[in-house]
């Protein structure tokens, strides 16, 4: 039997599972819907294959065109170079570029990034700065630094940043760090950032940082500082709301919640797994309170489902939804 990692995949089977992973992440699925997919995903072992490589590619190839998908997914993941990457990078540039489904915002660099997590897995590095980075699951990042500064590119996801002394240049140099929303800048803290549909989280644990919405040229919006969150776009800065989700629990292998959402803790969740994670609407406001370790999420939704009298329906491994127990 061929290895699964290996194995050729039939163009077409590629294309439909590219048409799944848009259509099932971007567009409402109603039950018709659903029906369909697991019909597709059972008829053929190739089906299931093909949509275990696209799920785990994940947005790095949402916006790119299916021809070049095909190319890429003939083999595993990892065993595509990164000279290969570059070459495919500058096709897609001869094509337009790829939107990031209506944003100014080219996905594949992610791919390209020189560090980067995948989904469920959290990883720590340091830089040269004596930067420490710890990334959350399915992130993304580059660093550039020169004589006169640190830049620290975040390129998906969510990464946490404890400042380094910068011991080996003459004089401490700023640390930037840029997302798709704007620049933070500082010289010493602790922060957390994570980029969301409806901007980029900041929060700071120790000392400040200022940022700098938009562009690292435009004008101050705010200096945060410890034990302080915000919300930023490239339009401006404002207060981040509460939804019980303690935002450096990732950082220590849990998730935890506090009088959460079910709804906003599956969304929370379903990061760390691949496929979609969903709950009834009948559900969602029901609240969670707790902490859990991530390395099972299997485990967590057992345990919440117990806790609020759920039952989970798991439709494949990839496809889980909680709803009222019957």
């Amino acid at each position: 039997m061929p290895n699964s990692d290996a194995q050729a995949l039939d163009p077409a089977v590629v294309d439909q599972a590219i048409h799944w992973l848009v259509r099932l992440r971007f567009n409402p699925a109603d039950e018709q819907t659903r029906s369909i997919f697991e019909h597709w995903l059972q008829q053929r072992p190739e089906h299931l294959l093909a949509w275990q490589r696209v799920e785990a590619l994940g947005d790095d190839f949402a916006g790119v065109p299916p021809d070049l998908v095909r190319h890429t997914l003939k083999g595993p993941r990892a065993g595509m170079h990164r000279r290969q990457s570059l070459k495919l990078l500058g096709v897609l540039a001869t094509l337009g570029g790829a939107t990031w489904l209506g944003r100014n915002y080219t996905p594949l660099p992610a791919m390209l990034a020189q560090q980067h997590s995948r989904t469920g897995e959290r990883k720590r590095l340091q830089l040269d700065d004596g930067s420490l980075l710890q990334l959350n699951s399915d992130s993304a990042v580059d660093s550039y630094f020169n004589a006169q500064r640190r830049l620290v590119v975040l390129r998906r996801g969510e990464i946490i940043v404890n400042t380094g002394a910068d011991a080996g240049s003459a004089q401490p140099r700023p640390l930037w760090l840029q997302t798709r929303d704007g620049f933070i800048r500082t010289l010493d803290a602790r922060f957390l950032v994570h980029e969301r549909d409806d901007g980029t989280v900041l929060a700071v644990q120790t000392g400040a940082v200022t940022v700098f919405p938009g562009s690292n040229q435009s004008p101050v919006q705010d200096i945060v500082l410890a034990a302080n969150q915000r919300l930023f776009t490239s339009k401006g800065v404002r207060e981040l709301k509460d939804d019980g989700l303690d935002l450096w629990s990732w950082s220590d292998g849990v998730i935890s919640a506090r009088n959460m959402r079910l709804g906003d803790f599956i969304q929370a969740l379903s990061r760390y797994r691949p496929g979609v994670l969903r709950c009834a609407e009948e559900v969602s406001d029901l609240r969670v309170s707790g902490t859990f370790q991530l390395a099972d999420t299997d485990r967590v939704l057992a345990l919440v489902a117990q806790s609020l009298h759920l039952q989970i329906d798991y439709r494949t491994q990839y496809w889980v939804t909680l709803s009222a127990a019957s």
